[in-house]
């Protein structure tokens, strides 16, 4: 990165980020439904209602355990969405067997493109973190170095700043700002990667950080985009930091 630049250390956003490289997880598993002929394209807004109720349901019940690795945790994602959508009449699924296998099918084919994308990464972050300290700032369900763990990430980030851990959600720029306080590093010398403008580039732009846009299919459309740096595909920024 041209030395005016300054910058000295990095913060990542993990969902949509470092495990689907732009995509917001509610079209990655819209993609998934429509692949499989289980919605059309016509029962989009149902759709939306159930990944609203299950992230609600994650975020508020206490459902998901410190010792849930991702795996466990997509199961119980999917399986939140399939019963929404049964029981408000948009699936008509009776036999149990017949959910058991098109939870086992979807669940198996988003796990495996989820280790896809995330090995990308680990080759991302490799030369990375051999140059800047690097931080993650996620809005999780409370088992995020378990997922880390998982994933074999969990060397690569100084500090986690997690959601359910301190009780702050993105887009709150306070998140960002724990981050930056454990980072010992002036805001303006790190550079913020994350896939969402209105929960990581805009406050992290409130705290002073230089942003870049891993820029996919997002939840809702954003135009106006303020981030000093856009990307299409995570690998690029090597090219910007290196």
């Amino acid at each position: 990165m041209p030395r005016e630049t300054m910058v000295n250390a990095l913060i990542f956003d993990f969902g949509g980020t470092l495990d689907t490289h732009g995509d917001h997880w509610s079209k990655v598993i819209w993609r998934a439904f429509l692949r499989h002929g289980i919605l059309k394209e016509s029962q989009a807004t149902a759709f939306r209602k159930a990944y609203v109720f299950a992230e609600r349901s994650l975020g508020n019940g206490h459902i998901i355990r410190p010792n849930y690795t991702f795996k466990l945790t997509l199961d119980v994602k999917l399986r939140l969405q399939l019963e929404y959508l049964i029981t408000h009449g948009v699936l008509d699924i009776s036999e149990k067997k017949v959910f058991q296998d098109l939870h086992t099918q979807l669940h198996q084919e988003l796990y495996e493109k989820v280790w896809q994308k995330i090995r990308e990464s680990r080759d991302v972050l490799i030369p990375l973190v051999s140059h800047y300290p690097a931080a993650l700032v996620s809005n999780f369900y409370g088992n995020m170095p378990m997922v880390l763990r998982e994933f074999q990430l969990d060397m690569f980030f100084l500090h986690v700043v997690e959601s359910a851990a301190v009780d702050i959600r993105k887009p709150d720029p306070a998140l960002f700002q724990l981050a930056i306080e454990r980072l010992g590093i002036p805001p303006q010398e790190i550079l913020v990667v994350g896939d969402s403008m209105k929960n990581d580039i805009l406050p992290a732009k409130q705290c002073g950080c230089r942003t870049c846009w891993l820029k996919g299919e997002g939840w809702d459309a954003f135009t106006d985009n303020v981030a000093e740096y856009t990307i299409t595909d995570i690998h690029q920024l090597n090219t910007i930091v290196l």
